[in-house]
């Protein structure tokens, strides 16, 4: 399985959980520029979500959360601005990360909140 196999079957998983916890997806993969992509917009009750999903086989190499560095998290809440401006009703939001792990077994972790 290659990276870009594994992030889009992560963030698959990223919905259907997001779906079950009884949020409402509004968008997948809305890009912003070359630089600006958020993976997930949802509904969480009143609250519009911008979420951030990161995929990885393992942590050997570290939890999927360290991949979201201080660039990326700027280049998120960018998206997110623009995002309002076109979408001026809604007047509470935030940005989740979450973070899915393949194997030993299948692990997701969801952040609310978040701010780096």
């Amino acid at each position: 399985m290659n990276n870009l196999t594994l992030g889009k079957n992560g963030e698959e998983i990223a919905k259907s959980y997001l779906e079950r916890q009884g949020y409402r997806i509004i968008e997948l993969n809305k890009r912003f520029s070359r630089l600006c992509e958020i993976d997930i917009i949802a509904m969480d009750k009143d609250t519009l979500v911008f979420c951030e999903v990161k995929t990885r086989k393992t942590n050997v190499c570290g939890s999927p959360f360290e991949a979201i560095t201080k660039n990326k998290y700027e280049n998120i809440k960018k998206g997110m601005y623009y995002y309002k401006l076109e979408n001026p009703q809604y007047k509470k939001y935030r940005i989740d990360a979450i973070a899915i792990t393949i194997k030993p077994e299948l692990k997701i972790e969801h952040l609310k909140n978040i701010s780096v």
